[in-house]
């Protein structure tokens, strides 16, 4: 039995009623605050008698099970009345802090709002449903889980009642927001002109033979075809299309390297941001493109997906990731990779390219690769190392501007490094990594070197 805070003001008016009652007539105290207790009391029992039993009721879940990262999902909750009486009261579904089950209160102007947990009124008949809805605008992607509901049935006095708290199981997936989706239809457009989907045709150097016509100046000579250029009296080059069904690998480093924030957003949320970016973009090119997540083990894998459900399968895999502070395992990685991937392939591997990650791991183990595959290094740049390097002024400003050119110098440095054992190198601030990592897989896909 819960007590309501409608009896807790009656016991408080009653009891300055009675004092003021017992001076005026001159009455024992006591005698007056036994025959107000045992009246209130009385109130109190039938009251919770009275009210709806919440023993009878059931609960059953329903709504979205997947939302995106910064936009809102609802999720439904049927509580079925199986008992014979009609339940008054109120239902509270509480939700883990990430899942954002909050509502604003009113304030004062000028006053922030606070915000709390939306409070359901109920009024279910007997043997009757009644469908409670939360909108949840989650802050943090992952699974997300309930916690309890909690139901308050009232007698018709509101001075007492019943409660009970149930756990009703449901997991909300919070999908990563992809935000650079915003860069993909100009992306599409260049992979139609590369692709020769519209009047601009931009060949590459693919195998797939497409058409002949005139030589420009700036051709490849090594594309003239000789025999129509003796037929035509007129030099004629041969023009290709870029390769389709080539494949794609994406691996994300989820090693301690992949929790440093760059601004507010972890390096491994920029990952696959750039990571979604690229995958959208491959499927629609016609390659097959497959995900690994590994740091000292492999932590999420996706393979031979259709291409209608690449993105959605990776969102799904991706949206649980979470960095670990363990150093990455390369040549478990590498090996993992040779042993995997049977053909030549293009592996992008976001990571990031300090000297500790890369000089030390990744870097003996390359060549296993390179000497096979195609390999992409994506790493996320801090823009503020840039700030700070150009920055001047006191000894304080110059002592932080010369830590900072050294950074960048050994960033510099290390791709270089990279770069001279056939890797190529994305080094790009957050919000340019996902369009920077596109564009160099739209030019290797340009000049055939997929």
């Amino acid at each position: 039995m819960v007590l309501t805070g409608r009896a807790g003001a009656l016991a408080a008016a009653g009891s300055a009623l009675v004092g003021v009652v017992s001076g005026v007539f001159h009455l024992p105290g006591w005698l007056g605050i036994a025959a107000f207790e045992g009246a209130l009391g009385c109130g109190i029992a039938v009251d919770a008698l009275r009210a709806g039993s919440v023993r009878d009721l059931a609960f059953v879940r329903g709504g979205d099970s997947t939302v995106r990262l910064g936009e809102s999902a609802t999720v439904g909750l049927d509580v079925v009345n199986a008992g014979d009486r009609q339940l008054r009261g109120t239902l509270r579904d509480s939700w883990t802090p990430s899942a954002g089950n909050l509502v604003r209160t009113a304030a004062p102007r000028h006053v922030a709002s606070p915000a709390r947990e939306p409070r359901h009124e109920l009024s279910i008949a007997a043997h009757g449903t009644l469908r409670v809805e939360s909108v949840l605008t989650p802050t943090r992607r992952g699974d997300r889980a309930p916690d309890r509901v909690t139901v308050r049935s009232l007698g018709p006095l509101g001075l007492a009642g019943r409660q009970i708290s149930r756990v009703v199981p449901w997991r909300l997936r919070v999908l990563p927001p992809f935000e650079s989706r915003k860069h993909l239809p100009s992306r599409l457009a260049r992979l139609h002109e590369t692709d020769g989907r519209t009047p601009v045709l931009v060949r590459g150097q693919g195998s797939e033979f497409d058409s002949l016509r005139e030589y420009v100046v700036g051709d490849d000579v090594r594309s003239i075809d000789w025999r129509a250029t003796a037929r035509r009296n007129d030099v004629v080059v041969r023009t290709w299309r870029p390769e389709r069904d080539r494949h794609v690998v994406i691996v994300l480093d989820t090693s301690r390297a992949s929790a440093g924030r760059v601004g507010d957003v972890p390096r491994l949320d920029s990952a696959i941001d750039a990571a979604l970016l690229l995958t959208a973009l491959a499927t629609r090119a016609g390659d097959r493109v497959d995900l690994l997540a590994y740091d000292q083990r492999l932590r999420a894998s996706v393979t031979g997906a259709l291409p209608g459900r690449t993105l959605a399968l990776f969102s799904d895999a991706m949206a649980v990731l979470e960095p670990s502070l363990i150093e990455l395992n390369a040549e478990a990685l590498v090996a993992h990779l040779t042993k995997r991937i049977r053909r030549p392939s293009l592996v992008v591997l976001l990571t990031s390219i300090d000297a500790a990650t890369i000089g030390e791991g990744l870097l003996p183990q390359v060549r296993r690769l390179t000497g096979r595959h195609r390999v992409l290094v994506g790493s996320v740049a801090d823009p503020r190392v840039a700030q700070l390097a150009s920055a001047r002024g006191d000894a304080d400003a110059v002592f932080a501007a010369a830590s900072a050119e050294l950074t960048l110098s050994t960033r510099r440095q290390v791709a270089a490094l990279l770069g001279r054992h056939g890797v190529e190198v994305v080094d790009a601030v957050p919000e340019r990594l996902a369009p920077a990592l596109a564009d160099r897989y739209l030019a290797l896909k340009a000049a055939g070197r997929l």
